[in-house]
């Protein structure tokens, strides 16, 4: 063997090398890229549990309190708003789901005024369902923002982000409150 053939061997182990590496990286990113489209489609199943909730808790509060029209009106058109914007991207969906969040926070209160509403058992079996697809919701998007948090630095540190350039990885968007008024936790009693 002469040093050519030495020579050769040991650049086509260095690509060799190197080619498995740039692999390694590519597959790594297109697996915390499926991690996030998953957790997003997890939010979304949760808000569609929450969206199908809706309009029977309206309608158990519309026996007893008629008369709130506006605000059973903005609790419809809030969750209409929702589900149409979904798969608008995250920004129109947090914006969606926060209006929906206030108007849902709203309805919970015309309970308050309403005795018989408030041991009404339907009413009660709708309030602790929506409290717990709320509380999944949050871990959800908690999950969410977390697996675009690991995505989105993969996709900036070297050496990554020369193979995440090459092939069209982008940033992916946070789930995040804008409205600071949404930010706050409506005052729910019973």
């Amino acid at each position: 063997m002469g040093p050519l053939t030495i020579g050769l061997i040991v650049v086509g182990g260095i690509v060799v090398l190197v080619l498995f590496w740039f692999i390694g990286i590519y597959n790594g990113l297109v697996a915390i890229r499926n991690e996030v489209k998953n957790a997003w489609a997890q939010i979304d199943v949760q808000l569609k549990r929450r969206h199908d909730l809706i309009p029977n808790l309206v309608e158990t509060v519309k026996g007893y309190a008629s008369h709130e029209k506006e605000t059973l009106d903005a609790v419809i058109s809030a969750r209409a708003k929702a589900v149409n914007v979904a798969g608008g991207g995250a920004a129109k969906q947090v914006q969606a789901e926060g209006e929906l969040s206030q108007a849902l926070g709203r309805l919970m209160m015309i309970a308050e005024a309403y005795p018989d509403l408030k041991a009404n058992t339907n009413f009660l079996s709708l309030q602790e369902e929506l409290t717990s697809t709320e509380n999944k919701i949050s871990f959800a998007r908690q999950y969410y923002n977390d697996s675009v948090m690991k995505y989105n630095t993969r996709i900036q540190t070297f050496p990554q982000n020369v193979v995440a350039g090459m092939f069209g990885f982008s940033e992916e968007a946070f789930f995040e409150i804008e409205d600071a008024a949404q930010r706050e936790a409506p005052q729910v009693k019973f």
